[in-house]
């Protein structure tokens, strides 16, 4: 899995996420966060610490998918109503 891409309307506004790995140069992950095709915000999760693991993509994976959601629930709650 490279990324997730969600659209989301609240309080009559599209937003949309758009989550994904930026690859083994960069080792994080990047959320887009865009409020009627805005750009709003952004997130990054490093994920250095796992490079030795076995399991990094399955690591990987649940970055992009925990990250995604989490910023789901954080726009449904409100809390980018104010930008």
């Amino acid at each position: 899995m490279s990324g997730i891409n969600s659209e989301v309307i609240h309080k009559g506004h599209s937003f949309h996420v758009q989550t994904q790995d930026m690859g083994m140069v960069a080792h994080y992950v990047e959320s887009l966060i865009y409020k009627s095709g805005k750009l709003l915000s952004t997130r990054k999760a490093f994920y250095t610490a796992y490079l030795g693991s076995p399991d990094l993509k399955e690591r990987i994976r649940k970055i992009i998918e925990d990250q995604h959601n989490e910023i789901l629930k954080n726009i449904t709650a409100g809390k980018f109503d104010h930008l």
